[in-house]
């Protein structure tokens, strides 16, 4: 019998993120602000441009979160 040790997602912690939003009304593509290595990047999915935008997210443990409080 298989066990999963993963926490469920309501218990993760949150928190309001700087992302990209694809633009195309028809593809629902995104990335985090952190991860985008342009300026303004266009959608990875569809190549359409991105726009800046805010969405509550789980807080990632990693080098881009060093010395944040």
């Amino acid at each position: 019998m298989y066990y999963s040790r993963k926490r469920p997602l309501e218990d993760l912690p949150m928190e309001l993120t700087a992302i990209w939003s694809c633009t195309n009304k028809d593809c629902n593509g995104w990335m985090r602000n952190d991860y985008s290595f342009e300026d303004i990047p266009s959608c990875s999915q569809c190549k359409s441009p991105m726009t800046s935008s805010m969405k509550d997210l789980p807080i990632l443990m990693g080098s881009s979160n060093k010395g944040k409080a």
